[in-house]
């Protein structure tokens, strides 16, 4: 096997056999590009969120218990709290039930 190593200033290029010297090309056509990200969206977003320490340790902790990831368990906790939450009635909710069933009981 014959390797060439070529010199480009300070940094060297080592070719293996049937790699061609050019590195770049002088000109790209990029007339069929289509701007925005390379990755198609996936149904998620990328954000920054600050979470206490103890509760990131023990989604980490329940995550290797159960051999899953630590941020889909956090996901699955908010999606359970949001369904759960449509189904739970608040103290002024609550108020104003009762004062309409005594309103009607007289």
């Amino acid at each position: 096997m014959h390797i060439v190593a070529i010199q480009y200033g300070l940094f060297q290029r080592v070719l293996r056999p049937g790699q061609s010297e050019k590195v770049m090309r002088k000109e790209y056509d990029f007339s069929k590009g289509k701007r925005g990200p390379v990755v198609k969206n996936t149904g998620k977003t990328r954000i920054t969120i600050y979470l206490d320490d103890d509760i990131i340790a023990a989604f980490r902790e329940k995550g290797d218990n159960l051999g899953r990831g630590y941020q889909t368990l956090i996901n699955d906790a908010l999606r359970e709290m949001l369904s759960k939450k449509d189904s739970v009635v608040d103290a002024k909710t609550l108020r104003r039930i009762l004062r309409e069933e005594l309103k009607k009981a007289g």
